[in-house]
C-alpha cells in the first residue's frame, strides 16, 4: 500500500469534510429520501430518485475519503528546515528567461490548490525543485514546452 503524503492541516480539513458528510449530509439525504417517499408511488417519484442518487453518490465520497485517510502519512512541517526544497517547502522561483517571479508551497496530492499556490508533491513543477537548492536551476517539461526555473528562496513556515 503506497503512502500519500499530507500536511497536518490538510489532514485535518479531510477529516472535517468526512465528519459532515457523515452526521450533516446523511442525516439531509434521509431525510429527502423520507419526504419523497411520503409523495406516494416510487416507480414516478422523481424526487425519490434523485434523493437516492444523491444517497448513492454521498456514500461513494464517503468511501474514497475513508480509503484515502487510511493511506495519509501526515506530516508535520511546522519542525521542517533546511537548505533543500522538500515536502512542505514554500519555495519562491524566478523563470529564468521572463525574470517572473512566483511562490509555491509543496504539498500532498489531495491538499494542492493552485490559486493558493499549494502544488502537489506529485507535480512536474515540484518534482522538478524538490532536493535542490537556493541558486539552483532546473527545467520544468510543462504543457507549453520547457521552462528553466532559478530557486531563489526556500522557507519553512
Amino acid at each position: 500500500m503506497d503512502r500519500i503524503p499530507i500536511t497536518k492541516e490538510g489532514f485535518q480539513k479531510i477529516k472535517e469534510e468526512l465528519d459532515r458528510l457523515k452526521t450533516k449530509e446523511r442525516k439531509d439525504v434521509v431525510e429527502a429520501i423520507k419526504e419523497a417517499r411520503a409523495h406516494g408511488d416510487l416507480s414516478e417519484n422523481a424526487e425519490y430518485d434523485a434523493a437516492k442518487d444523491r444517497q448513492g453518490m454521498l456514500e461513494a465520497k464517503i468511501a474514497e475519503l475513508e480509503s484515502k485517510m487510511s493511506k495519509f502519512e501526515v506530516i508535520d512541517t511546522k519542525n521542517l528546515k533546511g537548505d533543500k526544497v522538500v515536502f512542505g517547502a514554500t519555495v519562491k522561483i524566478e523563470n529564468v528567461e521572463t525574470d517572473e517571479i512566483k511562490e509555491y508551497r509543496i504539498v500532498g496530492p489531495d491538499e494542492s490548490d493552485i490559486s493558493k499556490g499549494d502544488i502537489s508533491v506529485l507535480s512536474p513543477l515540484a518534482r522538478a525543485l524538490v532536493g535542490k537548492k537556493v541558486g539552483d536551476e532546473t527545467v520544468v517539461n510543462a504543457p507549453g514546452g520547457e521552462i528553466e526555473y532559478e530557486i531563489v528562496e526556500i522557507n519553512f513556515e
